[in-house]
């Protein structure tokens, strides 16, 4: 046997555990590429412990959920697809509307992430760590057998909670924006998209309309230039009235009514001590889980349009030509009597009258034809770049045979203020917050929760609840010898907002350490202090003020900020979203379209129909 030959054989004949520890440091598209370069080690790779690892090292989901995860796909390469896809996701997602806060969390459900919302609310006497934290669902993205994601967006309809099954398109491994979008779309293959289960492509393939036709046969040239040309036909190049008519429309058509087996649980539930009771949960999480998929490849219902006379589309697909005469947006045809009108001109321009009645009126109006010649033209010009700022919806239908919801990931180039993001006001979109972890020198980076007031602890009983405060906490270095920490708000669940939402709450130099002791009394030691500024009222609620104030790190783990002048106290502990809402409480949401992205400018909790009256306190002064 040759030396290269005999090494080979060695390293196949490696235990699967070995072989999984030297592929640890490969990531899944190296693992997919070492599996191509020969028959013997595609065999190899394809062991479900190499891939186990490769779930694993992602640090999405523990060891134990990793094990109840396989039991719903084929493998651990198909569940390893599936977290690579939408490993962007997990995160805080925020938009600027309501001002109160519009906190989403995209976390691990069961095969599944969720979007789930944080309710603008109180903390009540069971407190932070141990009350039920409300929330409620706005998305979630399942995995099916094969490790294809399925997206589902939720909502509510008078008294009713449906399901409005769409796709998801390719995710970017960067992306800091999700969009709600209505897609055009080809049909094929007896009207299913095809999907691709390479990492390269993880959803969709952008080429495959290139190269397959509905009976798999190559499409020709000229349908090739229009398939290029449709996917340049984006859903933000409409108009905001068309766009919003658009996506109502469609998820009024795709909507499902979630079964009641299906409407109880999300993910498994954290309070559970019993070891039984967490299977319990798991067995239902699963047969939630297949009767979703269930209803989104084969349809739970029927649409609305009458389309009998064609093939049975996709249950997340609508035919483009019955939404346009449905919508009323087909393109204007021209007028039967302008012929007519032509022909009798040229009819009377014949006779001798006539004749010298046209020549008078063309010497007498040549020089004031002459005159607003150049104003017609750029009145006409001024029109023509106005109307193609935006496309007209009847030529966006016609750039697909149908039309779906689809949920789309981008990336774009944002400025910030002070880690918060500047957004669109007419994009249905969500923005991607960076947390960053704590590290040496950021040691309080990441999201805490708290409220106004001192000791910490539980109100009683008979006292209302105190508003649950959410902070961003990130650092800015401005200058020299300036290391800043700012917490940023991005919920407040007073009854009506105080302050905007992104402002600062706080900002300390912790370059800068104060020896000013502790004003309260406490049993606890206090570690640092360090002097900043806290908000108050300024010019206007859009122009908040700041007062002295100190920032102290007590022994515990808590943050105290307390405002010098009105001894104003906000207390702070550090948060896992994942186990609040796991243990919370669900709510119900609102209509599909404001449940993803509510647009309209609002200072007051429109998220839930409790009552939320709140003695947080002013702004401090």
């Amino acid at each position: 046997m040759l030396p290269d030959q005999c090494e080979l054989s060695l390293l196949f004949a490696l235990p699967d555990d070995i072989f999984s520890v030297i592929t640890r440091s490969l990531s899944p598209r190296d693992v997919c590429s070492l599996g191509l370069s020969c028959r013997d080690l595609n065999c190899v790779v394809a062991s479900d412990k190499v891939w186990f690892v490769q779930c694993d090292k992602m640090g999405i989901l523990p060891s134990s959920s990793l094990f109840e995860w396989r039991k719903g796909v084929s493998s651990y390469k198909a569940l390893c697809r599936f977290l690579k896809n939408i490993y962007p996701l997990i995160g805080i997602w925020v938009h600027q509307n309501p001002e109160l806060g519009n906190v989403v969390y995209v976390m691990p459900g069961f095969c599944s992430v969720v979007g789930c919302r944080i309710i603008p609310q109180e903390v009540g006497h069971l407190g932070l760590e141990d009350g039920p934290i409300l929330w409620t669902p706005v998305f979630e993205i399942l995995c099916d057998h094969e490790g294809t994601p399925a997206f589902f967006l939720h909502g509510k309809e008078r008294g009713v909670d449906y399901i409005y099954p769409g796709l998801l398109k390719p995710i970017d491994r960067h992306c800091n924006v999700l969009l709600l979008e209505v897609e055009p779309r080809h049909q094929r293959n007896g009207g299913q998209l095809a999907h691709s289960n390479s990492f390269a492509h993880e959803v969709v393939d952008k080429d495959v309309s290139w190269r397959l036709s509905r009976s798999g046969t190559r499409i020709s040239k000229s349908q090739r230039v229009a398939g290029q040309r449709d996917t340049g036909m984006s859903f933000s190049r409409l108009g905001f009235g068309d766009r919003r008519r658009l996506l109502d429309f469609v998820t009024t058509q795709v909507r499902k009514i979630v079964p009641e087996t299906a409407n109880v649980l999300l993910f498994p539930r954290l309070c559970i001590d019993d070891v039984a009771d967490l299977q319990r949960d798991v067995g239902v999480l699963y047969e939630r889980r297949l009767l979703l998929l269930q209803m989104y490849k084969r349809g739970g219902g029927s649409h609305d349009l009458n389309s009998s006379s064609e093939m049975p589309l996709n249950p997340t697909e609508l035919g483009s030509s019955e939404v346009c005469r449905s919508l009323d947006c087909c393109p204007p045809t021209s007028r039967a009597g302008d012929g007519d009108g032509d022909h009798s001109h040229c009819a009377r321009g014949k006779t001798f009258s006539g004749f010298l009645k046209n020549g008078l009126k063309q010497i007498l109006g040549k020089s004031s034809s002459s005159k607003n010649a150049s104003q017609e033209s750029q009145k006409k010009s001024a029109s023509t770049s106005e109307s193609s700022k935006y496309v007209p919806l009847h030529e966006f239908l016609r750039s697909g045979d149908t039309v779906g919801l689809a949920l789309r990931s981008t990336t774009m180039k944002l400025s910030s203020y002070r880690a918060w993001p500047n957004m669109h006001d007419s994009r249905f979109a969500l923005y991607k917050l960076p947390v960053r972890p704590p590290k040496a020198g950021h040691e309080y980076a990441g999201l805490w929760g708290g409220t106004f007031g001192w000791p910490p602890g539980r109100p009683a009983e008979d006292k209302p609840g105190k508003a649950l405060f959410l902070l961003l906490i990130s650092y800015e270095e401005p200058e020299a010898g300036q290391q800043l920490l700012i917490a940023t708000k991005i919920l407040e669940g007073t009854s009506y907002v105080l302050h905007p939402n992104g402002s600062a709450m706080f900002i300390v130099n912790i370059a800068q350490p104060s020896t000013e002791t502790f004003p309260l009394a406490t049993d606890e030691d206090v570690k640092q202090c360090f002097g900043g500024e806290g908000i108050a009222n300024g010019y206007g609620f859009r122009y908040p003020g700041s007062k002295p104030g100190s920032l102290f790190v007590i022994e515990n783990g808590l943050l105290v900020f307390v405002w010098k002048e009105s001894r104003a106290v906000l207390t702070l502990q550090r948060l896992n979203l994942a186990n609040l809402l796991r243990k919370g409480e669900r709510v119900s949401c609102l209509s599909p379209i404001s449940n993803f992205a509510y647009l309209t400018k609002t200072y007051s909790n429109v998220y839930s129909g409790f009552s939320n009256s709140s003695n947080a306190p002013s702004s401090p002064r």
